[in-house]
């Protein structure tokens, strides 16, 4: 059997348990979304936002990229960004990295061609304004990994100063914005930094160091 044929019968099968477990799910699903957070995360295939926090269908807003990047630039993340805080109203945004990251390994050694090459600049960026510590750590695993934690810090950052986010914070909006890390050697997600209205980004602290 296809593998692409195995995906549709797993989707049969979901959707038949979900009817018979709960009659109405798909009922309420026709109505609309009112999700409580946006998620920008990596599109790693081992990092699936909803499955790794037990988010049900219409709990999580995604957007995925390569080394979940913000560029204000980026018309398809900043339309999802307007649309999450301007129409969903979602009060919490989460910008998640993961450890060993493949788009952090190629931006750390420069080793990425054709279209990834142009998106990964601005972890370039964040390698190099960040590099005396980073190239400090003991070996290349914890290089890596910390680049992951400047990296998510520096995207947050990113984010806080877009037009939605400046809007809303300056409506009194309890938006909240968090910089967390997954770790695929033990699943488990890793708060790194939060930003409100209130936080002076001059003045923002680096992540926690890693622990490898």
């Amino acid at each position: 059997m296809k593998e692409t044929q195995q995906l549709i019968l797993a989707n049969m099968a979901w959707a038949a348990e979900q009817h018979q477990f709960d009659p109405e799910f798909f009922t309420r699903q026709i109505k609309g979304q009112k999700p409580e957070f946006l998620w920008i995360g990596c599109s790693d295939s081992r990092v699936a936002p909803d499955q790794i926090t037990q988010s049900p269908p219409g709990g999580l807003f995604i957007h995925r990229n390569i080394a979940n990047l913000v560029y204000d630039t980026d018309l398809n993340l900043m339309s999802v960004v307007q649309f999450a805080v301007d129409v969903l109203k979602v009060d919490d945004i989460i910008v998640c990295g993961h450890y060993g990251c493949g788009g952090i390994m190629a931006a750390m050694d420069d080793s990425a061609t054709g279209p990834i090459a142009d998106w990964l600049v601005n972890v370039r960026q964040v390698y190099q304004d960040h590099r005396q510590e980073i190239d400090a750590m003991p070996d290349r695993e914890a290089r890596v990994n910390r680049l992951v934690e400047f990296n998510v810090r520096d995207q947050l950052m990113r984010l806080a100063r877009t037009a939605p986010v400046r809007g809303a914070f300056a409506a009194g909006r309890k938006l909240k914005l968090h910089g967390w890390v997954y770790d695929l050697r033990d699943g488990l997600l890793k708060p790194l930094m939060d930003i409100d209205a209130h936080t002076d980004l001059g003045m923002v602290a680096k992540p926690e160091r890693v622990l490898v």
